[in-house]
């Protein structure tokens, strides 16, 4: 075990045949480390306090109403046969007195004079209605961990990066080594 630690992390120890790029792969790995680990977490608790907020606004700013429904769709504009929702013309009234119609998807069954739930934004215009604190939950955890998950692999991809470039300039500088080399010998290796 002790073996093996030290296998992964000899760019770290003194060694005469370390090079500077080691030294600098090295550094890359530590701060990837560190920047995947603190950058994924802080990206996905931050994304998920976003969504939850944005989910409580639109919860706090929806209301619901209780409408009339004055007229039905025709039967073939409603959409397929066994739907258990139509569209439909609904009427309603604000707090403040104001009357409204609209057109919203209300049950099948529901004839005209039918009282309806619609949902209304701080406007006035009908919207569908908020998502429970369950689904916005959910849906705001999920997004803060597909945020944390997309910076990860954003660093993953930068650090193979940097390290791909770091490996051909390593073996560009043998090649000219090897070149210096095998010159004065009087011969080539390749």
């Amino acid at each position: 075990m002790t073996r093996r630690a030290g296998v992964r992390l000899w760019r770290w120890r003194r060694n005469p045949l370390r090079r500077t790029s080691d030294i600098v792969e090295a550094w890359i790995l530590l701060v990837a480390w560190v920047l995947a680990v603190v950058g994924g977490v802080l990206t996905g608790v931050l994304t998920t306090g976003a969504m939850q907020r944005s989910a409580d606004q639109v919860r706090s700013t929806t209301h619901e109403r209780s409408a009339v429904l004055t007229r039905e769709a025709p039967h073939g504009a409603s959409g397929p046969a066994n739907s258990a929702l139509k569209w439909g013309t609904v009427r309603w009234t604000d707090p403040d007195g104001s009357v409204h119609t609209g057109r919203t998807r209300v049950p099948a069954s529901a004839a005209p004079g039918t009282h309806v739930t619609v949902w209304t934004n701080g406007r006035g215009v009908l919207t569908s209605p908020p998502p429970s604190r369950a689904d916005s939950t959910f849906q705001s955890v999920l997004g803060g961990l597909w945020a944390g998950a997309a910076t990860v692999g954003v660093v993953v991809g930068g650090t193979k990066l940097a390290r791909s470039r770091l490996e051909r300039r390593r073996l560009d500088q043998w090649d000219e080594e090897w070149a210096r080399v095998d010159t004065p010998w009087g011969w080539k290796t390749g």
